[in-house]
């Protein structure tokens, strides 16, 4: 053999050299076709996690874009947005319990080679959400200013809101649809086409927002309720292109016609899983609405200075929540591919990559809480409470670092049951007492409500760590 030729057989012999960083990342933005159980594992995370960090940045711009036009309609806009939110909280845990088991169930499928059946799953997750779209948002379109009043609103604030309220309750099916779908590209690896589409949504958002609210040019001035109408219908063309793209087909999914029918046999099973999964979220997002009815004690301006400082907080926590997703694709996929090991291993590598980043984020709004909180309204009496709130809840960014990625890794194995066990502890039995007595009885006020939050979160993410240690969760069928 030639030198030459020995030469060229020793270079095949060896492995591809790794991609250059940029490449993985432009890879990434594209759609990946990678297989994420197999080869190397930090660029499968980097991979998943990119367009799924910029998944939920997207998302949680619709919330920040809101705040930014209505906070210059006053305390009472805001507070309006913040109660409504409290409420569209519970269609959220709706959307994020039945999510999780879609995207378990559709990364298990792909994870086994099983493309038909994620597209089964997929298809009866679809029929699930618009079934309970339509179940919640009726009521809550023709009761929404009573469901304000319920929550301690105002007169003026419901006479401001009512309107706001009854397109983003009755429309909340829009929000649902957007996650499920979300999820359904997520377990099956196309993280890249669910950033795409929230591009389109919130281009129309951002476009809208100021239009219906101020009325430019041809728009009506409607106020607080146009945020409402601007944000209802860049996410309802969202989901429109959603269904374009899973009947189109992706190289990893497609929802054939024939498939487009009830299977009462995957139905039934991912109600199961989601009733948990629902059940986790709702603990989660209804002690939100018991800490916003403990602070609006204290009035419009400290419920005002809450909403723009859980806005900004929502901003910088959903990228954690696009690691997180990331870790529950794994753990789903590599389970099914039969790779307990690698799905572990991925969990504690993305759980610290989400320690960096949010540690990071926390020492800034540590130092720029003012000058961040200054953006969103320049309020004498609502500024200094809201810089407060957001100094408080960096205090935690670390536990909900770690704390989000355990819980997602339950999840993403098909396990629902433990993260809302842990969420009910921490939540129920921590937070909302603590956050009475700090608050009410102690005379911290608001920042004892703040301080609650912080103390319980630490605590989730703590008993997380210890139950993923277990590791009953690589044996979960789903």
């Amino acid at each position: 053999m030639s030198l030459q030729e020995s030469q060229t057989s020793l270079t095949a012999a060896l492995p591809p050299k790794p991609p250059p960083i940029w490449s993985s990342i432009r890879e990434a933005l594209r759609g990946s076709h990678q297989d994420f159980t197999t080869g190397s594992l930090n660029r499968a995370i980097l991979l998943l996690a990119i367009p799924m960090v910029m998944e939920m940045v997207l998302e949680s711009l619709f919330a920040v874009v809101d705040v930014f036009w209505v906070g210059r309609l006053g305390a009472e806009a805001v507070a309006t947005v913040g109660l409504t939110e409290s409420l569209l909280s519970l269609v959220f845990a709706v959307g994020l319990g039945l999510s999780l088991s879609t995207t378990a169930m559709v990364a298990r499928r792909i994870g086994e080679k099983d493309p038909a059946g994620a597209a089964v799953a997929g298809a009866q997750a679809i029929f699930l959400g618009v079934g309970v779209s339509l179940a919640v948002g009726v009521p809550c379109l023709i009761y929404a200013p009573d469901l304000l009043r319920l929550m301690g609103a105002s007169p003026a604030i419901v006479a401001t809101g009512g309107g706001y309220a009854r397109i983003a309750l009755g429309g909340s099916g829009v929000v649902l649809l957007l996650f499920l779908n979300n999820a359904i590209f997520r377990g099956a690896g196309d993280a890249a086409i669910a950033m795409r589409l929230l591009w389109v949504s919130n281009i129309i958002n951002l476009i809208l927002d100021p239009c219906f609210i101020f009325g430019l040019g041809p728009f009506p001035k409607l106020g607080v309720t146009g945020a409402a109408l601007a944000t209802f219908t860049g996410r309802g063309i969202g989901v429109l292109y959603q269904f374009y793209r899973l009947l189109r087909g992706t190289e990893r999914i497609r929802i054939l016609r024939s498939q487009i029918r009830v299977q009462w046999e995957v139905l039934l099973r991912l109600v199961r899983v989601s009733l948990t999964g629902i059940l986790q979220f709702a603990i989660a997002h209804t002690s939100w609405i018991g800490l916003v009815r403990i602070i609006s004690v204290f009035g419009s301006a400290a419920l005002a200075g809450y909403t723009i400082a859980i806005r900004i907080v929502i901003f910088v926590i959903m990228p954690s929540w696009g690691l997180s997703n990331a870790a529950a694709t794994l753990v789903g996929q590599n389970l099914g591919a039969r790779k307990p090991e690698r799905a572990q291993i991925s969990v504690w590598r993305t759980g610290f990559y989400n320690m960096v980043f949010l540690g990071a984020v926390g020492v800034f709004f540590l130092i720029f809480a003012t000058p961040v909180v200054r953006l969103f309204t320049q309020d004498p009496e609502v500024v200094p409470l809201a810089a407060s709130c957001l100094r408080i809840l960096s205090y935690g960014n670390i536990g909900y670092a770690y704390g989000m990625v355990m819980l997602q890794a339950f999840n993403g194995a098909g396990d629902t049951v433990t993260p809302t066990v842990v969420n009910f502890f921490g939540f129920w039995l921590l937070e909302i007492p603590l956050a009475y007595v700090l608050a009410l009885r102690m005379g911290w006020k608001a920042n004892g409500a703040y301080v609650s939050i912080v103390v319980a979160e630490c605590a989730i993410a703590l008993a997380g760590v210890l139950l993923f240690r277990r590791g009953k969760w690589k044996g979960q069928q789903i």
